[in-house]
């Protein structure tokens, strides 16, 4: 059963610890976040970009699977499917598809439209008992075609989006997607530290995960970060054990060219990223 990302954000931001959400791609990704999850006794948020939730033929195949492969595993720690991402247009339809958590990203429009745009999805979230998460401050790297530079979110437009009731706020604190220039200048302390003295009990977002450093990520915690996003890392770790396999001609062996043969390195390799993060993060044991 999906459940609100609100409980278990709620009792990562009081526990100094986050929640890592995990982007899935196909029915692999799915099943080895999952089964780590379980195995590991964390709770988990399985997040679905409009990309992926298109490549996948809809975000009704996508909750229908999700939903299903929980029953079938017999999952029984907490699990949210959340929209990564999402448009206005694209959270109405993941709320009618039946997913448990919607992030709509409202920071490219002017704060004022961002912020009534956000109410009414407060609303609608509410009766349903939806988790939302918004945004404020655009995260750099691309994602979808948006490009940003990793800019830092003016902590007064937190709190004015923080003030409509969502559940969780993303906050560009430096933070991109991808992988990391050599360039990249960290992440902004002062600005997360500020957001929260404003935001106070609300369950802050890192975007783009991938690549920022441990000691940062613990920082982050402690300034209450509750929840990381990590999509990059793993399609990193599922490419270099699926190429690994390849290069070494084990998909010309026997029936090594069987699909469940040749994606299963990948799908160990996700298991290996996810749990690694999920120990980092602090909510091993937590469900």
């Amino acid at each position: 059963m999906l459940v609100s990302a609100k409980e278990m954000l709620t009792k990562a931001k009081a526990g100094h610890y986050a929640v890592g959400q995990f982007n899935i791609n196909n029915l692999e990704w799915t099943k080895s976040i999952l089964l780590t999850a379980q195995e590991l006794q964390s709770p988990v948020i399985l997040g679905v970009s409009e990309g992926a939730g298109k490549y996948m033929t809809g975000y009704k195949t996508v909750a229908a699977m999700v939903k299903a492969m929980i029953e079938e595993l017999n999952i029984t720690v907490p699990v949210a499917l959340h929209l990564d991402h999402g448009s206005y247009e694209g959270a109405k339809k993941c709320i009618e598809a039946g997913f448990s958590s919607i992030m709509f990203d409202g920071s490219h429009y002017p704060i004022e439209e961002n912020i009534a745009k956000t109410k009414e999805l407060v609303e609608t979230c509410n009766q349903l008992g939806l988790s939302l998460e918004a945004e404020v401050g655009a995260i750099g790297g691309e994602e979808d075609g948006v490009i940003g530079k990793g800019e830092c979110a003016d902590p007064q437009e937190c709190k004015a989006i923080a003030d409509l009731g969502v559940t969780m706020l993303a906050a560009g604190i430096g933070n991109i997607h991808g992988k990391y220039p050599d360039n990249w200048e960290g992440l902004s302390f002062e600005t997360l530290d500020a957001i929260q003295k404003l935001t106070g009990d609300m369950p802050l977002v890192l975007h783009g995960g991938t690549g920022i450093p441990e000691d940062m990520i613990k920082k982050a915690i402690s300034l209450g970060v509750a929840k990381i996003n990590v999509n990059t890392e793993c399609q990193l770790s599922f490419a270099a054990a699926t190429r690994k396999y390849i290069e070494e001609g084990k998909d010309l062996q026997g029936k090594g060219f069987d699909p469940r043969k040749l994606l299963a390195p990948g799908a160990e390799a996700i298991k290996a990223t996810v749990k690694e993060k999920m120990e980092l993060f602090g909510s091993v044991g937590k469900a």
